[in-house]
């Protein structure tokens, strides 16, 4: 289970590389690159990779990043696709979770799926999000199995109030919608439509486009790699990003304090001191990027920080949700 999360983990991170190096279409074709299994090398199979794809032509150090991705993807489906055989195997031991594996298994067909449309329908902004969607999601059913199978008691007390309860799912629902937005964000290649911080274009309400920045379906067949909206289109959504980053940032300060100053089990504590950690540093990545024009290493690491904030939220809803007891 443990390799399953962090094989999943690398996933994601790999997805983010790949996407944020500018190789999610590196191979125009799916499952293989260019008819093969790796990106052809030799001289005589770039030739014919070209005439096949004129439009785009063999990029070695694109392709590889794209192959290496798909082929840890595939290791991944395998990994999950074990894990559903053992749980049905145990099927007999309580603790075996058969309906969460089985669904498990049957969402990462659906992720490979998107993964599929990312390519043939050209990095279509609701696809490559809908992508990122499913590979945070994919992470957090994993960690949800770890949580139950191994009844790791990170639980609040029988007595947890409606109020913790309902604040943590608020908090994960907020997480989520701040996902979804950073996906929307690179997706239309907006990252750097504010080069500026605080201010945005040296001023703090420029000129935007809301309504053509969040047109979510556009039709099959256009490529969008490198986006196609105008300027004011993609500071609108860059602008949509900071804000939900700067209420996603108050929200999770607030229940993290609140948690950690209650009457509940150190371990909760510890877990909330842990979310704030993490939101203080996916809060630095995400000024450094904008500052720093959106480094490779640090906008990759501002995903890996996102998933790792996501689990933390995760678990804290699980712990808050539990009807377990425990002592303080």
């Amino acid at each position: 289970m443990i390799f399953a999360l962090l094989l999943a983990l690398l996933v994601v991170v790999l997805g983010a590389y790949t996407r944020l190096a500018d190789a999610g279409l590196g191979c125009p074709d799916w499952p293989g690159c260019y008819g093969h299994i790796l990106a052809p090398t030799a001289a005589e199979h770039v030739a014919a990779a070209n005439q096949a794809y004129p439009e785009r032509p063999v990029e070695f150090n694109k392709a590889i990043k794209e192959m290496v991705h798909r082929y840890f993807a595939g290791g991944l489906i395998l990994t999950v696709f074990f894990l559903m055989l053992l749980a049905w195997k145990n099927r007999k031991d309580e603790r075996a979770p058969v309906v969460l594996a089985t669904f498990v298994f049957m969402f990462i067909l659906f992720q490979a799926a998107l993964g599929m449309w990312t390519v043939t329908w050209k990095l279509k902004p609701i696809v490559v999000m809908a992508h990122l969607l499913g590979g945070f999601t994919l992470l957090s059913l994993l960690w949800l199995m770890i949580l139950r199978l191994r009844r790791i008691d990170v639980s609040t007390t029988a007595r947890s109030s409606v109020g913790l309860k309902l604040a943590t799912l608020a908090g994960l629902l907020i997480v989520i919608a701040q996902i979804a937005l950073g996906g929307w964000t690179s997706s239309n290649y907006a990252a750097l439509a504010c080069p500026d911080f605080p201010t945005c274009q040296t001023q703090w309400w420029p000129p935007m486009d809301w309504k053509e920045g969040f047109v979510i379906w556009r039709g099959i067949g256009q490529d969008y790699e490198f986006g196609i909206l105008e300027p004011a289109a993609r500071t609108a959504i860059h602008m949509a990003h900071r804000i939900g980053a700067l209420l996603t940032f108050v929200y999770l300060l607030i229940l993290s304090l609140s948690i950690m100053r209650s009457a509940v089990p150190r371990k909760l504590k510890m877990i909330a001191g842990i979310l704030l950690s993490l939101l203080l540093v996916q809060i630095g990545l995400g000024i450094s990027n904008i500052v720093f024009s959106l480094p490779l290493v640090v906008a990759t690491a501002h995903n890996a920080v996102g998933a790792m904030l996501l689990l933390a939220v995760v678990t804290v809803v699980y712990a808050s949700w539990s009807s377990s007891t425990t002592g303080p």
